[in-house]
């Protein structure tokens, strides 16, 4: 199970570090918000401090939920309500204040792992549209009945789009996912397979642009 923990005190990060390793995790170290930001995949779980000498850690955390559902847990010495409130709306799955008791954020953890887990074993694996139909489990793409021959960046391109029929995925959100990176320069290339798969599917309509944003599968 890999962690990440965003902490830039050397002295808490490393006891965290520390502890979390010597509890079965494989927890990894970052000090700011930007290393988070870009190098998250992989990771099973977050634990976000909020002060951050790159950030504050709520702006993290809104640029990380862009791109990445992965679970967080904010973990630091703001206690006040307001902050509370900003972590738990703004995409934290928990929020603990410091000093942390480690049995409890032990705790803490594997539920908001097992509330992930469970979310992703609800999730549909196949989705009807029209005459389209998206089979994510065997990776098929038909349109009237008929298999579509998709490279697979392009099948990437509809699975993102189809986990939430009707709302808009961000570019950003496509690029992290398909490429790797939201925050290097494949703009081009995302329009290129983006216009590659809307002529293979031929259903005008079925993708729509949502302009200075990115892209929504269906009504």
């Amino acid at each position: 199970m890999r962690l990440a923990v965003v902490e830039d005190d050397d002295g808490v990060g490393d006891a965290l570090v520390e502890a979390l390793n010597a509890r079965g995790y494989s927890a990894e170290r970052k000090r700011r918000g930007s290393e988070l930001l870009l190098d998250h995949r992989g990771y099973d779980a977050v634990i976000l401090d909020l002060g951050l000498p790159d950030g504050d850690g709520l702006q993290v955390l809104r640029q990380l939920r862009e791109i990445s559902s992965v679970p967080v847990l904010i973990l630091t010495a703001r206690s006040d309500e307001r902050s509370i409130v900003r972590g738990l709306r703004g995409g934290a799955d928990d929020y603990l204040v410091k000093p942390p008791r480690i049995a409890e954020l032990m705790a803490r953890l594997e539920t908001v792992m097992r509330r992930a887990a469970a979310v992703a074993h609800s999730e549909r694996t196949e989705v009807i549209t029209g005459d389209v139909r998206v089979d994510l489990a065997a990776r098929v793409v038909e349109v009237g009945g008929v298999p579509i021959a998709l490279t697979q960046k392009e099948f990437e391109l509809v699975e993102a789009l189809v986990e939430r029929p009707g709302a808009a995925v961000s570019r950003q959100q496509l690029m992290d996912r398909i490429w790797g990176d939201a925050f290097v320069a494949v703009s081009r290339s995302l329009d290129v397979h983006m216009t590659g798969l809307r002529a293979k599917l031929n259903r005008p309509g079925l993708i729509t642009t949502i302009r200075g944003y990115g892209y929504r599968w269906g009504q």
